[in-house]
């Protein structure tokens, strides 16, 4: 077949026999040996353009499409194209620019090599694998350590997720004793994630304002930062995909006295307007960022417990773990959750809490008698008022 400028293509009749070769993973591990063809040596003489391709045009193509990927397979597809592609596709530059759903690994398919592509990629400057390899480590493989520090290089170069996590961290004690909690760390931390526009952050520190917890109380000022993630939330969710939709953007912006069907399946109807900020809008549950799905599914498929008397956060968005006994403010209504911030605190109120929540009361008579419900709120002096 020729085309129009006179070049051709080679004919199907010309192929010989079949050759074995390696294909090396994400990690550059072997993966097997998958088939190629041997053309003839008449077909084999002529001009190779793809070969002729110098190596940082291909890198710069490459590099478009790590930062584009919607899922890991895009990348992974890449890895397996040729022998070439497979070398070039983890050179530095690519990985640096790697797209976050990328990193969307499920926690199924957690492997060695999996993680060892994730540290390629956070030695080459990614700030999103420095994130969530340093979550994983932190929560999951218990490398406290190595996970804080990840974190913290991400951190340092304002990576707004980074540095609200780490705010979590100190707000707790994460890792250590309760006397490791550092609140004025924890505020300043989440102040400089605030000033990046991270919504939780904003919302965390509205909350800590309001309460003087870490900071000088200023109710005015704590009710602007709760205004402002209320702004930026409804700005994010308009601006997103899944506002093309008619029929959820009226349910969003009008009051409605019956139940408000979610988009997302897995949040239940509300009725009224279930708002996910203390103001605002009647907007969907934001997209939960790859590490914190990561982790629900990490502890999801042991049981939910990540360990002998230990809890996760009760809101489905977040995912991360107690790290010891009664680390978690539990509600101070009920009793019955526990939240690792007070912005995951206010999200799923709005979102289901709102309309489960019963008095103590109920809850300690469900308990007989108190029983150990009632030493676990006894036991821990951190409660939560609902608002």
């Amino acid at each position: 077949m020729r085309t129009r400028r006179g070049l051709c293509y080679p004919r199907a009749d010309v192929c010989l026999e079949k050759i074995a070769v390696e294909i090396r993973g994400f990690a550059g591990d072997d993966e097997g040996c998958r088939k190629r063809r041997r053309l003839s040596p008449e077909v084999a003489r002529k001009r190779d353009f793809f070969d002729a391709l110098p190596d940082d045009l291909v890198i710069s193509i490459l590099s478009k499409l790590s930062s584009a990927a919607r899922c890991p397979s895009d990348f992974a597809n890449v890895l397996v194209i040729c022998k070439r592609f497979n070398s070039l596709a983890l050179h530095p530059l690519i990985l640096s620019k790697a797209s976050p759903k990328i990193f969307a690994i499920k926690a199924g398919n957690w492997s060695e090599s999996a993680q060892r592509f994730l540290k390629n990629c956070a030695d080459a400057g990614n700030l999103e694998a420095c994130y969530t390899l340093g979550m994983i480590m932190f929560y999951c493989i218990e490398n406290r350590g190595g996970g804080a520090s990840l974190m913290a290089k991400a951190a340092i170069s304002s990576h707004a997720p980074a540095l609200y996590s780490l705010a979590v961290i100190q707000f707790n004690g994460s890792g250590g004793s309760k006397n490791d909690k550092d609140l004025r760390a924890g505020v300043a931390l989440c102040a400089r994630a605030a000033f990046l526009g991270h919504i939780d952050a904003l919302r965390e520190l509205g909350h800590c304002l309001q309460d003087g917890y870490g900071v000088r109380q200023n109710v005015v000022e704590g009710r602007r930062f709760l205004v402002q993630a209320n702004a930026r939330e409804l700005a994010a969710v308009l601006s997103s995909a899944a506002a093309t939709s008619n029929k959820f953007t009226r349910s969003w912006l009008t009051w409605s006295t019956h139940s408000i069907p979610h988009p997302n399946h897995r949040h239940p109807t509300v009725p009224g307007c279930p708002l996910l900020s203390d103001f605002g809008c009647n907007v969907p549950a934001p997209e939960a960022h790859p590490a914190s799905k990561f982790l629900a599914e990490w502890f999801g498929a042991r049981g939910g417990v990540p360990g002998p008397g230990l809890r996760l956060c009760s809101h489905v968005g977040c995912g991360r773990p107690e790290t010891r006994k009664h680390e978690f403010r539990r509600c101070s209504v009920c009793g019955a959750v526990n939240y690792c911030s007070r912005a995951c605190q206010a999200l799923d109120w709005k979102l289901r809490h709102k309309a489960d929540c019963a008095p103590v009361e109920r809850w300690l008579d469900a308990e007989g008698d108190g029983g150990q419900g009632n030493e676990a709120v006894n036991g821990n002096e951190d409660v939560i008022a609902e608002s």
